[in-house]
């Protein structure tokens, strides 16, 4: 077996000689083709002679003496080769099709029609290549698969957050609503588009048939709210947000110290009673205005107040020290506390990748993902603009001046 931190090589990994024609751009799509990157498939990321919209969209280190690319567009775009083409030109249009009879998967999160207006959309892929697996991203999907009223739309994170239902159950308690951090409807949505071309993968290498993947941003969002969709079928209740509460059980809250704030989490009762003596306070573990978690709940401001008294007499460090390896708790980290965390290198989620111009190297989210025998993760810095055209286009016969 090999080490599970071995680190992954050109041509290694789990999806080694699976060729990926990445005509995506932003976020959600190069963060479904970095998946299979990261994974070992071999990511040509397709560019038009401008680069993708993010390439020189920063942040820059102050090193840098050359800007190829900045953070956005790195983070992002690791592992991959850069191949320009200007598919609105006849040449570069063949040379794309020319890679398709190689290709076992493409990915794009044009809006609808576009791929199609080029003379490259799907249809025309799979006639070349039956066994091609073609994916697609957009905001509300393809009306190959389901003909959205809002198909024409264009759609960004913030949309796909607010329309899916996300924003509607994020929040203050005070019913501020409040967009999620992360782009989660970029992400979410790459990531299950990942998983419907894995799929599609190995049923084209079952039947010899590939076939059309359709994510959209508004589903994916919608799939991830899925409990708030069925409260509202149970009970006609339409969620509301909680702060950092859980509407279901508690505590499980996130609670401020005295240096700091801490989750900490209790599923079961006699977690419940564990805390209450660990606090201090085992008196609280047998008062009968918290005797089950339904009751808890329904005391919910009395019970924080409890918390809320011990945490704010102690600093997070002390806080996770009583606590760790008994009950569910951990510290609110940011950045530079991740930076420091021990776990963070023992797992490789921070990676060191060189820059272009040599000068100092940045660190990227690593892979988490891990195998046992195959590894995965990073092993090629992101590609300067058509840095690969050449050599791409020489595995297909097109020699270039």
């Amino acid at each position: 077996m090999t080490d599970s931190k071995a680190k992954l090589k050109p041509g290694a990994g789990p999806l080694a000689g699976v060729r990926v024609l990445d005509v995506t751009q932003a976020l959600a799509g190069p963060y479904c083709t970095m998946l299979l990157a990261d994974l070992g498939a071999d990511v040509i990321k397709v560019e038009p002679p401008r680069g993708d919209m993010t390439r020189f969209a920063g942040p820059f280190s102050p090193e840098q003496k050359d800007y190829d690319y900045g953070g956005y567009f790195a983070s992002v775009n690791r592992n991959k080769r850069s191949l320009v083409l200007d598919l609105k030109q006849d040449e570069d249009r063949k040379a794309f099709l020319a890679l398709i009879p190689t290709t076992a998967v493409v990915v794009e999160n044009s809006r609808t029609g576009v791929m199609e207006r080029l003379g490259v959309g799907y249809e025309t892929l799979a006639a070349i290549n039956p066994k091609l697996v073609y994916a697609a991203i957009r905001g509300f999907g393809d009306p190959r698969t389901g003909v959205s009223p809002y198909a024409d739309w264009p759609a960004y994170d913030v949309v796909a957050q607010a329309m899916g239902g996300l924003v509607s159950v994020t929040g203050l308690a005070d019913g501020t609503v409040i967009k999620c951090g992360p782009s989660v409807a970029d992400i979410f949505s790459g990531t299950l588009a990942t998983v419907g071309l894995l799929a599609a993968i190995l049923h084209a290498r079952e039947t010899g048939r590939g076939q059309f993947v359709d994510v959209a941003m508004y589903d994916a969002i919608l799939s991830m709210c899925e409990g708030a969709a069925y409260w509202y079928s149970y009970h006609g209740v339409v969620n509301r947000p909680t702060g950092n509460g859980h509407p279901m059980i508690a505590p499980f809250d996130i609670y401020p110290t005295k240096d700091g704030n801490c989750a900490i989490a209790i599923a079961t009762e006699d977690h419940w009673k564990l805390l209450c003596q660990l606090m201090g306070k085992p008196e609280v573990g047998s008062d009968t205005r918290f005797g089950s978690n339904i009751m808890r709940l329904g005391n919910r401001a009395a019970l924080n107040e409890i918390v809320l008294e011990w945490t704010r007499a102690h600093t997070t460090e002390e806080i996770v020290k009583a606590l760790a390896g008994k009950i569910s708790v951990g510290p609110v980290n940011d950045m530079a506390a991740i930076y420091k965390d021990p776990h963070v290198a023992a797992r490789d989620m921070l990676v060191e990748v060189e820059q272009p111009d040599g000068t100092r190297p940045v660190m990227l989210a690593g892979e988490p993902i891990k195998m046992s025998a195959t590894p995965t993760g990073i092993y090629r810095r992101p590609p300067k603009l058509g840095e690969h055209t050449a050599e791409i286009l020489a595995e297909v016969g097109i020699t270039r001046k």
